[in-house]
This record gives C-alpha cells, sequence and structure tokens, in this order.
C-alpha cells in the first residue's frame, strides 16, 4: 500500500492556557507541567467533524496524481461524530460526489487511524477496492467540558485525509509496510476509564492513571512487536510519532526505548489532544522535513482500550 498524499486542517482559534485560570482555575504552569500542552485549536461556530475533514482533503486534493472521482473506498475516523447517521465518511462522500465507493465510518477511540489502514489493507487484500481515502477527524470541543478539572484542558480540534492506492503511482508515494492492532477492552479500567456519553456530559477521565500506565505500556509493546515482525530495529527509524495524549507519556517512550529525542515528533504542545487525527495530522505537518528512504514508526493507544502501529517509508 502506499500514501499518495496527505494533508490536514487546523481551526483558526487558539486557546492558551491561561483561558483554563478563569474556568477551572488550573494555572498555565500547572496544565504546561502535566500535560506539555501550551495551547489547543477550537472549530469556531460554524465548523463541526465534517467540515474540518473537508478542508483537509481540499487541501489535499490539488497534490493528488488522480481524480478523487477514483476512489473506490472512503473511511472515516472518529469518537467525536458530527452526525452518528450520515457519518463523516458519507459527508466526504456527498460532498465530493464520488460515485461507486465503498463507505464506512469507525471508531476505536484514538487507535481509528491506525484500524482504518488495517481495514483498507483488507479490502485492498480481497480486491474490493485499489484507491482508498481515510479521513481523521475530532470536534473534543463540542463534546468537552471545559470546566472539567481532570480532562477539561486536554483537547484541541484538527481533522487530517490520507489518500491511499494499492499500487505504487509515482516516486513521491509513502510505502505502508505493514500495519498491527489490537483490541484491549479486557485489560484495567479500559470500558470505564474515558467516557464520552453524549446525552450525560462530555468527554470525562475518571481514571487518568489507569490510561496513563497501559499508555506507556502498549505504545512501546505495540510498536516494538511490529519493528521485531519486520526485523527492523530501532535504530533505524528516522523517526517516531506517538499518539499526543500527554508529554509525560512521550518522554516515557523515549526513555524506555532509549530513542534520540530528535527522532520524536510532537505536536502536542501546540495542538493539545487531538485524539486519532493526531498522528496522521503530525505526519502531514512534518512533510517538509522527510527524505526519501527515511523511515517512521508510529504508535497509538486509544481509550476502552485499543492499540496499534504503522511502519512507514518515505
Amino acid at each position: 500500500m502506499y500514501i499518495n498524499t496527505i494533508s490536514h486542517y487546523l481551526p483558526q482559534q487558539v486557546i492558551k492556557n491561561d483561558y483554563f485560570k478563569k474556568v477551572n482555575g488550573l494555572s498555565e504552569e500547572w496544565i504546561l507541567s502535566r500535560t506539555g500542552i501550551q495551547e489547543r485549536r477550537k472549530a469556531s461556530s460554524h465548523e463541526n467533524t465534517n467540515t474540518m475533514a473537508i478542508e483537509a482533503v481540499n487541501s489535499g486534493v490539488k497534490k493528488l496524481p488522480y481524480l478523487i472521482s477514483d476512489i473506490d473506498l472512503i473511511i472515516g475516523a472518529t469518537y467525536t461524530p458530527y452526525d452518528t447517521v450520515g457519518t463523516l465518511a458519507h459527508s466526504i462522500q456527498n460532498e465530493f460526489n464520488i460515485s461507486d465507493a465503498k463507505v464506512i465510518s469507525i471508531s476505536t477511540a484514538c487507535s481509528s487511524f491506525i484500524n482504518a489502514i488495517e481495514i483498507v489493507e483488507g479490502y485492498f487484500a480481497t480486491e474490493k477496492a485499489s484507491k482508498a481515502l481515510i479521513v481523521a477527524s475530532e470536534h473534543n470541543t463540542a463534546y468537552h467540558d471545559e470546566k472539567d478539572m481532570q480532562a477539561g484542558h486536554l483537547w484541541g480540534d484538527g481533522a487530517a485525509a490520507v489518500f491511499i492506492s494499492k499500487d505504487k503511482l509515482s516516486d513521491n508515494d509513502f510505502q505502508i509496510v505493514d500495519v498491527i492492532t489490537n483490541g484491549l477492552g479486557n485489560i484495567g479500567k479500559s470500558i470505564n476509564a474515558i467516557s464520552l456519553h453524549p446525552t450525560k456530559g462530555g468527554i470525562k477521565m475518571p481514571y487518568g492513571k489507569d490510561v496513563f500506565i497501559n499508555a506507556n505500556k502498549y505504545m512501546i509493546s505495540t510498536l516494538t512487536e511490529l519493528l521485531e515482525k519486520n526485523k527492523v530495529v530501532l535504530s533505524d527509524l528516522s523517526y517516531v510519532i506517538p499518539h499526543q495524549a500527554n508529554i509525560r507519556i512521550i518522554e516515557h517512550i523515549i526513555n524506555e526505548l532509549s530513542v534520540n529525542k530528535e527522532k520524536i515528533i510532537i505536536n502536542i504542545n501546540k495542538l493539545g489532544n487531538t485524539g486519532c487525527a493526531s498522528t496522521p495530522i503530525a505526519l502531514s505537518q512534518n512533510l517538509y522535513k522527510f527524505k526519501k528512504n527515511d523511515l517512521i514508526g508510529i504508535t497509538v493507544f486509544g481509550g476502552g482500550y485499543s492499540t496499534g502501529a504503522v511502519l512507514v517509508r518515505i
């Protein structure tokens, strides 16, 4: 599989840490020291999960080596949908008038983007599709309770679009070397650790410590499993893109794997936790620094729980 184009969209509104001093009493220093977040993006009143995804796709279409109408598989990835009936993926099909495509939306919390890649792999393997579009979009601020001292300050909004083909179509394509995922709903506080009950308040994280412990463990073990499967050692990686949930988790990965900090791509400081869109946004933001044959490892952990990793060669 090959990534033909990747693009992203971020809302213009910036919410800095000092905002939360007024709403939940947390200081700028407290938030920064515990999360690594300095600011985050917030969608405007006329934006939602679907509109942000559409903007991300619009940016990618300009660089696409084929017509968007050639796409035969659309996957929407989000846990913060604008509509659960006319889903994220269907809104993309509608906006761009893409006929005769398989269209599905999925949610495995912050692992959704990696799961979407694995679903694409399955459709390609069974020859039911050859050109796919994954849109990962999160409108966290539509659901979060900003007064919540545990998690109200964590969330940011944003979207990414990733165009993938079964075969290599140009010298600019990135190869998806391998992808693995795993459900972890049977461990720890998985089902109750993070919740989003649309009719009962916003995003809550009553068991943040359990999330922290398991994210530390599985983001490392899943990436390690993927590398071993492909006979790759950590030093072969040019960059590592971890899910952007908390700077302390990222620092734990750096320390446990003894990886050069220069190889770790971080955007949580400017964007907060953008959910399943965090890693494709980070990949898109850093295209300028990648060189031919760079090997990139992406690793994620999602509430519920779930984990996944993907290996990409530039």
